[in-house]
């Protein structure tokens, strides 16, 4: 399953991001805009002709999940546009709603984001959760969505899925290294209560909707779309990319041999080139 290109990307990637390559801070301002009735918080850097929305996971934010994106993709060839979903990050209130149907309200809050900027071209590159609702909002944007990228996602959960939410439930139980920014993000009781309130959506989907989170979505999906993935993902097995893969019209699929869940952090110059190589290629 791992391409050519891939494949030359893992042999070059200590050649990759030199001495000019330009750092931003995290001081860079973020914004809030009212999107029907929330406040959602972005950030917009960068005056280059495509455009790009990152979508974070469960409890996600701009810099806790994109950093290394952020500060380091090229700003004259991409214009970057990344939110904290409603409930998640500084957009709140609200606090982080749950109920059914909560990834489909996630995309239509990010269309509209999209549309109250003006920006009605652009690329999606969704992580986790923010993968989910990439591949949902591709669906429903199919004329202003040019490409997609996503990882570390799923369009159903199963009873294994579960297992694998429910050993990770306790957060007093991560390491530090894990926990901390979440912490300093939110407070203890927040994303104690809202990760535990994650986990058990997901229950809930299982229980009432057979497990199916978007499969419905994927056939609609006319953008071209990279589908990448840890082999050593724990949270989502290897049986997930390889739907995406089988069921998204224009989807291609690399894996990462030794890579996790966070791949973009963990092999940020590695994955920024395979980024800006889907996204140079013609449409």
């Amino acid at each position: 399953m791992i391409s050519a290109r891939f494949n030359k990307l893992l042999r070059n990637c200590s050649s990759l991001y030199k001495k000019n390559q330009i750092h931003h801070a995290m001081t860079e301002k973020q914004t809030k805009i009212k999107i029907n009735n929330i406040e959602i918080n972005y950030l917009k850097v960068g005056n280059g002709p495509q455009t790009l929305l990152l979508l974070p996971g469960a409890l996600g934010s701009i810099f806790t999940d994109f950093k290394p994106q952020i500060e380091t993709l090229n700003r004259e060839k991409y214009t970057i546009v990344a939110w904290d979903p409603p409930g998640y990050g500084f957009s709140r209130p609200p606090e982080r709603d749950f109920s059914p149907g909560f990834f489909y309200r996630d995309a239509d809050y990010a269309i509209s984001l999209m549309k109250s900027l003006q920006i009605d071209r652009y690329s999606l590159l969704g992580w986790s959760d923010g993968g989910i609702t990439a591949l949902i909002m591709a669906s429903k944007a199919v004329e202003s969505v040019e490409k997609l990228i996503v990882w570390g996602s799923n369009a159903y959960v199963t009873e294994k899925d579960i297992e694998l939410y429910e050993k990770i439930r306790n957060v007093q139980k991560w390491s530090p290294r894990m926990r901390q920014p979440f912490i300093d993000l939110y407070g203890e009781k927040y994303f104690s209560d809202t990760w535990n309130a994650w986990v058990n959506s997901f229950q809930i989907i299982l229980k009432e909707n057979g497990g199916d989170i978007c499969r419905e979505a994927l056939s609609k999906i006319d953008a071209p779309t990279l589908i990448l993935h840890g082999a050593q993902d724990p949270l989502v097995p290897m049986e997930h990319p390889v739907h995406l893969h089988k069921k998204i019209k224009y989807g291609s699929l690399e894996i990462y041999p030794e890579g996790k869940h966070n791949i973009h952090l963990r092999y940020a110059e590695l994955f920024n080139s395979a980024v800006d190589d889907f996204l140079a290629e013609d449409l």
